[in-house]
């Protein structure tokens, strides 16, 4: 027979039933997410599609819109929803990349931040007491240089965006510390994809072009065939891996100095 939670709503391993509330929250706000196909609004196709809409919106209501567009990625954030790269793509083609980088850094770090709390205060520390020592000794080593890791993995685009954000939770990472290397981590990618963004325009043009073009022939099989990802080029990828080693430096000079002092 299973555990029945205690009389104090504890959950079976002795996990809070209230703690767990926000994280039950998130997977029905995700269930709901992809069982309405909301992700189709994350898409390419209906950026496209309403490309005159949103600039004329902008143009008119930018202070407005610009709430707007923190506010929705704040949310698509916290709740690991799929779109963060393609909002900051869009975020510097509708108002300029400078204001979208900073606009997309601040959201983007407090969506991360609200994800983080969550997870370390439903999960985390129940997850702690009841781990070995091989996750102990994880969690010391992470804590001892947690803000250079944490912007290795935020400058190295090799983990996805949501494991970046609850992993540290469960390694005993501070709020304070969480929060720097966040924002200082996702500074660079953030801006250097709002700028791609300025582009963004021609390359929708162009393939509203070839879709007509493809229509016009009687095919019944015609999309826009663009892939946000295909953004990221070798160059921008290989300049991440250096500025994540980089980041890094700390963390061998101080090991290289224990070497030398013993």
């Amino acid at each position: 027979m299973g555990k029945i939670a205690d009389p104090k709503g504890n959950a079976p391993g002795g996990i809070s039933v209230s703690k767990l509330a926000p994280v039950i929250i998130l997977a029905l706000i995700l269930i709901v997410f992809f069982l309405f196909d909301l992700d189709d609004y994350f898409t390419f196709q209906w950026l496209s599609d309403n490309r005159d809409t949103l600039l004329e919106f902008v143009d008119k209501n930018y202070f407005l819109a610009a709430l707007l567009f923190m506010g929705l990625y704040v949310i698509v954030v916290a709740c690991s929803f799929p779109g963060g790269l393609l909002m900051t793509v869009t975020g510097g083609f509708l108002f300029g990349w400078i204001a979208a980088g900073f606009m997309a850094v601040f959201a983007a770090t407090v969506g991360a931040t609200i994800l983080f709390m969550i997870a370390a205060t439903s999960l985390g520390q129940p997850l702690r007491r009841r781990a070995g020592p091989w996750l102990k000794k994880l969690e010391s080593g992470f804590e001892e240089n947690a803000l250079s890791y944490l912007l290795f993995l935020r400058l190295v685009p090799v983990f996805p965006f949501w494991i970046i954000n609850i992993a540290p939770a469960f390694l005993g990472v501070g709020l304070g510390t969480y929060i720097i290397g966040t924002a200082i981590g996702i500074i660079p990618g953030t801006f250097v994809f709002a700028y791609l963004g300025v582009g963004l325009d021609s390359i929708i043009v162009e393939q509203q072009e070839k879709y007509q073009a493809c229509l016009a022939t009687g095919n019944s099989d015609c999309r826009l065939d663009f892939h946000i990802s295909s953004l990221i080029t070798k160059e921008i990828f290989f300049a991440f891996i250096a500025l994540g080693v980089i980041s890094l430096l700390p963390i061998v000079i101080k090991k290289f100095q224990k070497k030398k002092s013993t």
